[in-house]
């Protein structure tokens, strides 16, 4: 009895673990589309504040431009990965129906154990793509902040306007 108390355990708790992952590896996902749309919005603003400056400055905004698109890439590369897996397969059931308790709970360990991984490649990659993805785009709103700094620092020199005092004829 005691056995089966200590594979009970060692079965709940590799059913937790993948559940974990599971969860962090949708969690993932949604900071990735977060990601996405804020530096999509943050694209057309940030050109729109370079309007009228030197035409310089608008060569290299170019530059947080395409840092911006290759971090929405690194991101969207993220939602290409294919699904978890997540353990046990419904097509054991009837495999599993007539066997021993405490070979169902060795046969869930293995399969908990298996998808967990499984799974570590299929996160770890999407790990590293956040990861850069972040970086990417934290690069690029410093250059971005930098520029349109610049822009409001340096004053383009306008040329006097000349104005003539005409005497209206009464």
């Amino acid at each position: 009895m005691e056995d089966i108390k200590h594979l009970e355990f060692l079965a709940v708790n590799s059913k937790e673990i993948v559940e974990k992952q599971v969860d962090s590896y949708r969690q993932q996902h949604s900071y990735a589309g977060t990601v996405i749309g804020a530096a999509a919005l943050f694209i057309p603003f940030f050109l729109n504040s370079l309007d009228g400056t030197y035409l310089w400055i608008q060569l290299i905004s170019v530059i947080p431009v395409l840092l911006f698109i290759w971090a929405i890439l690194l991101m969207l590369s993220i939602f290409r990965t294919k699904p978890l897996d997540q353990a046990f397969a419904v097509k054991k059931y009837k495999d599993l129906l007539n066997k021993p308790y405490n070979e169902i709970l060795l046969h869930e360990i293995e399969a908990n154990t298996n998808s967990y991984t499984l799974n570590t490649s299929i996160t770890e990659r999407g790990n590293r793509s956040y990861s850069k993805g972040i970086k990417i785009i934290t690069i690029g709103l410093m250059i971005s902040i930098v520029m349109m700094m610049a822009d409001k620092f340096i004053a383009i020199e306008k040329v006097p306007t000349k104005v003539q005092v005409v005497n209206p004829v009464k």
